[in-house]
């Protein structure tokens, strides 16, 4: 837990002091009011799970001064002063009277799985215990009539209130039949529109509900898309990733726990506090790379020693997302540190584009412009086709002055 609050204190801190310094005491001053009357509101509020964050957090044996490490780097993750944490705390506590109803559509379930399957869970996984999940069809003992008759008394109960978590993608082909649910048969199409009409915004979770994912790789046969290419008039938050990390859940729920609004977002709907830099900008072989040292085969000298990947297909410098900071499996790993290139599973199209062991030169995508320095923003929807020749020429530079370097060496 340390470790991951250093990380990302230090991560935010240099990058977020751009917005930060921009905004004076007025500005956080204002916000803290808003976060104040909000969280007020909330504890007043009679909507609670069954189990509160301290209850949960106690019988894993995890102490008080643990939440609050934690609530410390929620904060910087969120790109928030330091004096905020106690806010952020008090966020978390009151969770659980934000109502959810989580839909679960055409996708293998690894969202679920993965927040499910955990054997040494984090805090971002035990407070997703506690919030008030009012629907889910993988985890609620009611099935049919019954199940359909709670989804209507909860849409009507917390109109307008409860967020809504769609995690898979949505088929249309066949007039939406590829996909059907409940005692009704509605399409998945017909059920997410039901559901959402009511819901204060939408969380798309998962790279499946976000661009349509695996099930919308060529050639589609289901004609699979995302909850955006659906949903037309309302807020939508898109947290991708095959599977998305628990913590970007946490945090975009908690952040509209302390303001009642959807976070930032960047052209593809992703909240900037956990998709605003690239994996290739944070990654702890960054400097491999810069240095023209690349794995050329698995299990070569360079791999022993966990030189870049780019030459084994990595697409680190396309991809937007925190692995590098937040990590996976109780913050151990990710893909990269554990020996394998990114695949780009929180892009648009990634299984077409990106999950090949091809270097990005050679994938024909077409790049955008502006080499690897580029921010999201200013990739803009060029992202949408991105690749990068601008990589490619740094990387071969890259090689050629390390070639330079070991011919000096050797004279």
């Amino acid at each position: 837990m340390v470790d991951r609050r250093e990380a990302l204190m230090s991560m935010f801190s240099a990058k977020g002091s751009k917005v930060n310094t921009n905004r004076g005491d007025e500005y956080y001053q204002s916000l803290m009011n808003t976060m104040e009357m909000r969280l007020s509101e909330l504890e007043k509020s009679d909507v609670a799970a069954k189990y509160s964050i301290n209850e949960v957090l106690e019988s894993e044996g995890l102490t008080r001064r643990d939440f609050m490490k934690w609530a410390s780097a929620a904060c910087a993750a969120l790109m928030l002063p330091a004096s905020f944490t106690p806010m952020v705390a008090r966020a978390a506590e009151v969770m659980n009277r934000v109502p959810v109803i989580w839909l679960e559509l055409q996708d293998c379930a690894g969202n679920s799985e993965a927040i499910l399957r955990s054997d040494a869970p984090t805090i971002d996984e035990l407070i997703l215990e506690t919030i008030s999940l009012e629907f889910n069809e993988t985890l609620m003992a009611a099935a049919g009539h019954a199940a359909e008759h709670h989804l209507e008394e909860t849409m009507k109960t917390f109109k307008g209130k409860y967020l809504c978590v769609v995690e898979g993608s949505i088929p249309r082909g066949m007039d939406g039949y590829y996909g059907t649910i409940g005692a009704r048969g509605e399409t998945f199409e017909e059920h997410l529109h039901h559901v959402a009409s009511d819901a204060a915004a939408l969380v798309a979770v998962g790279t499946c509900a976000t661009f349509g994912g695996v099930p919308a790789a060529a050639p589609n046969p289901t004609d699979a898309v995302g909850v955006q290419d659906i949903i037309k008039n309302k807020p939508i938050i898109n947290i991708p990733a095959c599977p998305a990390n628990p913590a970007n859940i946490t945090g975009t729920i908690l952040h509209f726990v302390l303001t009642g609004q959807i976070p930032e977002l960047d052209h593809l709907n992703r909240p900037k506090f956990a998709f605003g830099y690239r994996i290739h900008d944070n990654c702890e072989r960054r400097a491999h790379f810069d240095a023209g040292e690349f794995v050329e085969e698995w299990g070569d000298e360079g791999a022993k020693n966990n030189f870049c990947l780019y030459k084994m297909g990595c697409k680190g410098p396309m991809t937007f997302n925190n692995c590098s900071i937040v990590r996976y499996n109780s913050g151990t790993n990710w893909p990269i540190g554990a020996g394998h290139g990114c695949i780009g599973c929180s892009e648009p199209q990634f299984w077409d584009k990106y999950a090949t062991e091809r270097p990005i030169a050679d994938s024909h995508i077409k790049a955008p412009t502006g080499g690897v320095e580029k921010t999201v923003d200013e990739f803009g929807l060029g992202l949408l086709t991105a690749t990068g020749i601008g990589i490619g020429i740094h990387a071969a530079a890259s090689v050629i002055a390390g070639k330079k370097s070991d011919t000096k060496d050797e004279e």
